[in-house]
């Protein structure tokens, strides 16, 4: 995809002026990292608040024609596998869109405002999905694209602190995690919620496109926030031992597979009180039930090597015996040193056990399975 063809954020002007060294993702011209680089705006989102563009995500609303949740809900039960009914107002879970094979269609942000859902779908996929979700909740439901709203991330021990010095302090201190609220800024509308894909304390927050770039200094005013790139959002996930989509899980691998078990609903498990009916569900079942043959674990190389996706695993020196791949690897600044998630065959899973990584240019590296995720999750 050439520059030309690349979408531009409600923020490129304020990227360009922060001097970002812009990339491309999702279709999207977004910042790699600003002049201090990545492990400074880590390590600063570490201890502070990081302020992220996240506006490659696409957001729809779905609500019925007769403005009944149950509707809705009973609509998108049937296509991923949680308690969409159980949903109360205002909050937000994380959740899968499986395919008729068992594999991930997507994975996403899903919201209760009143009577309508918000969904936040990945940006590479995201017109894709909207068609499926389009033609398969039915006539009784309607799907709103809002895919030309701005979507900022503030991430960080101190972003509710940050956050309650521009928005409402009391609504935003007495939020607690996965809450989601809709407010006003200065006469425009946000939704709020407290939630991020980071593993730390923070507030993903939706607004309208014309006031992305105010709301954003406002933010950036504050002392203890600094603007963080895609790169620094890449290293945080991957120390929380997050997945990505397209790397880590895609249509051929299963929430079994992929360690994401617990976005599976209690009532949507074999025996529950709404057991299935999502697609896939018979092979994910059965996969919870007898096992799989690959699983998703954390990898730590020995030395200062970078292993990335597509690298295989072996599990002797000699590479005659091929036991999985790598997904996604990267430097963890908070651990100093590098990081990798691979899948690998059950029997080569447990914790301490030495792999061997065949580079591009065949060179070996040994690596140990560890456990995710790589840093504990802040308390939240």
């Amino acid at each position: 995809m050439t520059d030309e063809t690349l979408k531009s954020s409600p923020l490129q002007a304020l990227h360009e002026e922060l001097k970002a060294t812009m990339g491309c993702y999702a279709g999207y011209a977004l910042p790699e990292h600003y002049p201090l680089g990545m492990e400074v705006e880590h390590l600063h989102t570490r201890k502070q608040a990081g302020l992220f563009d996240i506006s490659f995500l696409g957001q729809v609303r779905i609500r019925a024609k007769e403005d009944n949740a149950a509707v809705v809900a009973e609509a998108l039960e049937a296509l991923m596998p949680l308690d969409i009914m159980g949903l109360e107002k205002n909050r937000v879970r994380y959740g899968l869109l499986t395919t008729d094979q068992g594999g991930i269609r997507d994975d996403l942000a899903i919201s209760r405002q009143e009577e309508e859902f918000i969904l936040t779908l990945n940006g590479q996929n995201r017109e894709d999905n909207a068609d499926y979700l389009e033609n398969a909740i039915g006539n009784d439901c309607r799907l709103i694209r809002e895919f030309d709203r701005a979507m900022l991330s503030l991430q960080g021990p101190l972003s509710a602190e940050v956050l309650a010095r521009v928005l409402d302090q009391t609504t935003i201190m007495g939020m607690r995690y996965r809450d989601s609220l809709a407010m006003q800024w200065e006469g425009g509308s946000l939704i709020v919620s407290r939630f991020g894909y980071t593993g730390m304390e923070g507030f993903d927050l939706s607004l309208e496109a014309s006031q992305a770039e105010a709301f954003a200094r406002r933010l950036l005013d504050d002392p203890d926030v600094a603007p963080a790139g895609l790169e620094t959002r890449n290293s945080l996930r991957m120390e929380a031992g997050l997945c990505l989509y397209g790397a880590d899980i895609d249509k051929t691998t299963s929430p079994v597979e992929a360690a994401l078990v617990s976005s599976i609903a209690a009532c949507r498990r074999a025996g529950g009180a709404r057991a299935g009916g999502y697609p896939g569900a018979g092979t994910i079942e059965g996969q919870m039930e007898h096992g799989v043959y690959r699983q998703r674990v954390g990898l730590r190389p020995e030395g200062d090597v970078l292993l990335g996706g597509g690298v295989e695993l072996f599990s002797d020196e000699g590479r005659t015996d091929r036991v999985g791949r790598i997904t996604s690897g990267c430097f963890s600044p908070t651990l100093r040193a590098m990081i990798a998630m691979a899948y690998v065959t059950p029997s080569h899973a447990a914790e301490g056990t030495v792999l061997y990584a065949a580079d591009a240019d065949g060179q070996l590296h040994k690596v140990s399975v560890t456990a995710l995720p790589f840093v504990p999750q802040t308390a939240r």
